[in-house]
C-alpha cells in the first residue's frame, strides 16, 4: 500500500441525503488531487488503476477510511473528481455521500483528511468514526 493514509475524520453537519449526481457524492480538493497524482507518478501506478475510497470496520469508534489504487469492478461506482478517477463500492458510498477529501501538512505530519457530514463522533486520535 502506498502513502495514501488517512489523517483524520472530522465531525461536520447532518447527513447529506440527496447526492444530486456523481460529482456531488464525494469531493476532492485541488490540493488532494494534486497529491494523489504525485503519488501515482512517483509509484508508477498504471493509468487503468483508480483511487479506491472505502469505509472499513475497525478503529476505536467503529469505522475508518481506506484509500489505495485499485482496479474498477462492475459493482463499483466510478466517477472522475478533479482529474482523479475515483471508485467506491455501494456499501461504503452510503457512509461517504458529501465527504470532502483534503490533503494537509502540519507539525503533526501530513496526510489525507476527511470532512464527512455523516459522522456523528470520532475517536480521540481522529483516525476512526461512527455514524
Amino acid at each position: 500500500m502506498s502513502e495514501l493514509a488517512a489523517v483524520s475524520a472530522t465531525n461536520a453537519s447532518p447527513p447529506v441525503l440527496d447526492p444530486g449526481g456523481p460529482e456531488s457524492m464525494v469531493h476532492i480538493t485541488p490540493v488532494a488531487a494534486t497529491k494523489v497524482n504525485e503519488i501515482r507518478d512517483a509509484e508508477g501506478i498504471e493509468p487503468n488503476m483508480a483511487l479506491r475510497l472505502r469505509v472499513v470496520g475497525g478503529g476505536c469508534a467503529g469505522f475508518s477510511y481506506d484509500l489505495y489504487f485499485d482496479e474498477v469492478s462492475e459493482v463499483d461506482r466510478a466517477f472522475p473528481i478533479q482529474g482523479v478517477q475515483v471508485v467506491v463500492d455501494e456499501m461504503s458510498l452510503m457512509y461517504l455521500v458529501g465527504t470532502e477529501i483534503d490533503y494537509v501538512e502540519g507539525l503533526q505530519g501530513a496526510g489525507f483528511k476527511f470532512n464527512n457530514p455523516n459522522v456523528k463522533s470520532t475517536c480521540g486520535c481522529g483516525s476512526s468514526f461512527s455514524v
